[in-house]
């Protein structure tokens, strides 16, 4: 499906980014399509720049030249911008969009920064204490599906919604983290409808085309933590 009439779209990301994962996952479930432009993180384009001054991050999706930054308000606007493409990602029930936005809020202020502790954390204790607080978040996002999902099968009820795309994201780099440290982020008996969604949501047919290959992710990893190493 095109964007729209007249409408220019253009995304700018890098592929092993989760957050710009989340915006092509949103793009694809709404069918709406895109100009994808890849972008050197260490050589940042004038594009990247002066679309995104204040972080100099992506995600940037560029719509008609006016540029949206942030995943999360990303993806928000992709309902608001294309009301007629696809089924709305947020609830249409006010207490329902609230709930999505708060576990949503959640998942990145809690969850995301637990994980980033447990994997990066300069020191064998802060990844430690990193570990705990993920298994502390996990169990709140655990509530949060039951809270969201209303017993179907994702946040979003029979189909996927907000709190799916912006978890959904991570699923990839959630799988490299497991095979490099010999864990299980989502536990089936620690977490189960947690980690019987994680299993529903990789077979979609738009996560299989979209996220990229763990191994390839390890790899990447691995890249990091020698530069962190050798910085240190």
């Amino acid at each position: 499906m095109a964007a729209g009439g007249g409408d220019d779209l253009k995304l700018l990301g890098m592929w092993a980014s989760p957050y710009v994962l989340r915006v092509k996952l949103a793009l694809a479930l709404k069918g709406i399509d895109y100009e994808y432009v890849e972008v050197d993180l260490k050589n940042k384009s004038e594009l990247l720049l002066t679309s995104n001054p204040v972080h100099q991050k992506v995600p940037v999706l560029i719509h008609n030249g006016k540029p949206i930054c942030e995943s999360q308000i990303i993806v928000q606007y992709l309902d608001d911008a294309f009301p007629d493409a696809g089924a709305p990602l947020l609830p249409s029930d006010p207490h329902d969009r609230a709930l999505a936005r708060f576990w949503a809020a959640f998942n990145d202020e809690t969850l995301v920064k637990a994980s980033n502790q447990a994997s990066w954390g300069k020191t064998e204790e802060e990844k430690a204490e990193g570990e705990k607080k993920v298994l502390e978040a996990l169990e709140k996002m655990e509530i949060g599906m039951r809270e969201c999902s209303k017993g179907k099968p994702f946040f979003g009820g029979d189909d996927v919604g907000f709190v799916d795309v912006m978890l959904g994201g991570f699923l990839a780099w959630v799988r490299a983290t497991d095979a490099m440290r010999g864990v299980k982020r989502f536990d089936p008996d620690a977490t189960p409808l947690l980690a019987a969604w994680a299993e529903r949501f990789v077979e979609l047919d738009v996560a299989k085309a979209l996220m990229p290959e763990v191994d390839k992710l390890i790899e990447f990893a691995k890249v990091l933590q020698a530069r962190a190493a050798a910085s240190a």
